[in-house]
């Protein structure tokens, strides 16, 4: 049976902790055990309806001393449930996991979230607890080859196992009209309202390229005014510069009627459903980009930055259009290019996209790769 300890930061929300609870919930139908060590955070009701139980513990701080002694209260509370597996998702949790597991010799499994970058030696050593895992999950192809390359590791102990997505969830035929005509009243958009709504569903920090949003529909205004609505779907998480900043920036640019930032939005799906097209205009390479595959299942054509992960997710031509990054122009440009091609073709995009997710990136696929990554720790046949 899995008795397994997952360890993530918080369970606010993202990619991290939407698989943390779906990892939750593969163990418990399995008829395991299901913890999360966690500081906790909104979605909290989630991990509880999915099967898991919060273990609430400080392991989103950095601070050395309180690492350590998270390592003791892991290493307790894994010898007093029965823990098998312990399972880190991020790096400051990952030290103090790896602590426990080594002090109660338990296998050890890092899954590989970010491309995190090392611009000195202290950073290097803090990123590689994740590649000490007894086997590391890497969430795409893009991040396997690049932990390979930053560790030198046997190949056979990192496995790519990439993000799910919950296709059951994310499915435009279950988005109820009156949901999509709600959501969008509150972006200011009338019944009546014809423009083409692009939406940016990631959290407000700069290297998801909100800017370069901005920038794009300054572009396109100026040649089509008033033809698109650009939908700023996150919350700053505590940037709350960048966010003063975008907001200027949309003030400064007369965009404020065709730039909204909308916060968080705890029903994604109908936020898509909602919106003509989705983008993810990323300056960094996103290791995976989630965003982008729930677009696809509900059927959205995507736009996105060419590079990381989304180069894997998105097919250029086919479920959508990859831009150069950090290229305003570009993105201008494709935007205009799906609405020069008519709810048809991009009708047929989205159903492509959608095909393809499901195929490829079911939280059904997620749960059962990673279940089977924990038989081979158990060395159950």
């Amino acid at each position: 049976m899995y008795s397994v300890l997952q360890v993530t930061p918080a369970l606010e929300a993202g990619g991290v902790e939407r698989t943390t609870i779906e990892l939750a919930e593969a163990i418990k139908r399995a008829g395991g055990l299901a913890l999360v060590a966690s500081a906790g955070g909104r979605l909290e009701p989630e991990l509880a309806a999915a099967g898991g139980e919060l273990v609430r513990l400080p392991v989103d701080s950095k601070n050395p001393i309180t690492v350590w002694r998270n390592a003791g209260h892991l290493a307790r509370v894994a010898k007093k449930r029965e823990i098998n597996i312990i399972h880190a998702r991020s790096r400051a949790p990952g030290w103090s996991a790896w602590m426990a597991a080594r002090r109660l010799n338990l296998p050890f499994v890092t899954t590989y979230h970010g491309i995190y970058n090392a611009t000195n030696p202290a950073k290097r050593f803090y990123n590689s607890i994740m590649a000490r895992g007894d086997i590391v999950i890497a969430n795409s192809q893009y991040t396997r080859a690049h932990v390979l390359k930053e560790y030198k590791l046997d190949p056979d102990r990192v496995v790519a196992i990439p993000r799910g997505v919950d296709v059951d969830q994310f499915d435009p035929g279950k988005i109820a009209a009156l949901d999509i005509a709600s959501i969008r009243r509150g972006w200011g958009l009338a019944p009546n309202d014809k423009r083409f709504v692009v939406i940016l569903p990631a959290r407000l920090t700069r290297w998801k390229g909100q800017r370069v949003l901005i920038e794009a529909m300054e572009r396109i205004n100026a040649n089509r005014p008033g033809a698109v609505k650009a939908i700023l779907a996150g919350d700053a998480q505590g940037r709350r510069g960048y966010e003063q900043e975008l907001r200027a920036t949309i003030m400064a640019t007369g965009l404020r009627e065709h730039v909204a930032i909308v916060g968080h939005i705890p029903h994604m799906e109908v936020a898509l459903a909602a919106s003509d097209a989705a983008v993810f205009p990323s300056i960094e390479p996103e290791a995976f980009g989630r965003g982008a595959v729930e677009a696809q299942a509900m059927a959205r054509p995507v736009i996105a930055a060419a590079h990381g992960g989304l180069s894997e997710t998105v097919v250029q031509g086919q479920t959508g259009l990859l831009t150069p990054p950090n290229d305003s122009r570009a993105l201008a440009d494709a935007i205009e290019q799906l609405i020069d091609m008519g709810p048809e073709q991009r009708a047929e995009m989205g159903r492509r996209g959608r095909e393809r997710a499901r195929r490829l990136y079911s939280k059904s696929a997620l749960q059962a790769a990673t279940l089977q990554v924990y038989d081979r720790l158990l060395g159950v046949r």
